[in-house]
């Protein structure tokens, strides 16, 4: 437990400690994928949300629910599906009779929270509903209210949203919309594990033996660190840095490389160089470190921007890739 009334030196200090613990917990359930556990307590500090890409199998709801367990947070899950309904996922009203003891009845309506009323919500393959069911999500993400009917209600602090998305299968499954990907802090991309990961995954999960993720923070310790985040200093460089990424993303911008015009039709807006230095801060702050610089910046530039590009039809004809564009961004401003 965070001792209250701490200092921000000994807040970074902790937050240091808490990445080792909370690597050391979630990795008696999953094995390997540090950069990704990395990558995530980046977005729970920087009270982000996080898109999480990766073929079936690479223990992306484990990670979460795993994650969810070691803070101690309430944990919720939406398996999307063509079918879903937007109330599925904020919940409904609900018109309820009540007896009182002399008999007389009275209705009245009542609300019944959905699965987004939770602290840690995993959107399970987000791209398997249709655009007016992801866009239910929107308000929670941007605002953690939502409203049904005339009522609007406050989502629980903290509110983060997880979701996982399928790069591989394009049957069944809908775009999601640029407005609702600018939302996400982060997109973080889950590769194969190792010839000896991938061994040991089979060896631990076909055995009797499951390991327990032991609660290393608590709902109150994770608010006090994402409160933390916002004071931390960042360097006039890397504001700097941030910015000239983002508009280095936009075709015909000064100092973009060629590939941005031949292959992008719209680059990062400003709320991607907002997103690059808020997630600096929180590396940094996980880090132990005093301020946010330049290298925060472009240890998380590709996973900051990479889903804020809307590629060309030139660039899928071509097989260019976001990372490729943003490999040429990165080399070009400095």
């Amino acid at each position: 437990m965070i001792p209250p009334a701490l200092g921000d030196v000994a807040l970074l200090e902790l937050a240091r400690d808490a990445k080792k613990k909370l690597h050391d917990a979630l990795s008696k359930r999953v094995v390997g994928q540090e950069e990704v556990i990395d990558r995530m307590l980046v977005a729970l500090l920087a009270r982000g949300h996080a898109l999480l890409v990766g073929v079936p199998g690479l223990a992306k709801t484990l990670l979460v629910s795993s994650l969810a367990q070691a803070l101690d947070l309430g944990f919720g899950r939406v398996q999307f599906t063509p079918d879903l309904l937007p109330a599925d996922i904020t919940g409904t009203d609900v018109l309820q009779e009540d007896t009182d003891s002399s008999g007389v009845t009275r209705r009245r309506v009542r609300f019944l929270p959905g699965p987004i009323f939770h602290n840690l919500v995993l959107a399970d393959e987000i791209n398997r509903t249709p655009p007016k069911t992801q866009a239910a999500l929107l308000q929670a993400m941007q605002e953690r209210r939502v409203t049904v009917g005339t009522a609007t209600h406050a989502l629980p602090d903290p509110f983060q949203v997880f979701a996982t998305r399928n790069p591989i299968e394009q049957e069944g499954t809908y775009p999601l919309p640029e407005a609702q990907l600018d939302r996400f802090l982060l997109e973080v991309h889950i590769e194969y594990p190792s010839e000896k990961e991938e061994r040991e995954i089979a060896r631990r999960t076909t055995s009797a033996d499951v390991g327990e993720v032991p609660q290393v923070l608590s709902a109150e310790d994770v608010r006090s660190l994402q409160l933390l985040v916002p004071r931390v200093p960042v360097t006039d460089d890397a504001v700097a840095l941030a910015v000239a990424l983002g508009r280095a993303t936009r075709p015909g911008e000064t100092g973009a490389p060629k590939e941005v015009g031949d292959y992008v039709r719209f680059g990062a807006g400003p709320r991607g160089s907002q997103a690059l230095v808020l997630s600096a801060k929180a590396l940094a702050a996980l880090n132990g470190e005093a301020a946010a610089d330049v290298d925060d910046i472009r240890a998380l530039a590709v996973p900051v921007l990479r889903h804020r590009l809307v590629l060309s039809y030139r660039a899928e004809a071509e097989g260019v890739r976001d990372v490729d564009v943003l490999a040429k961004v990165l080399a070009a401003v400095r």
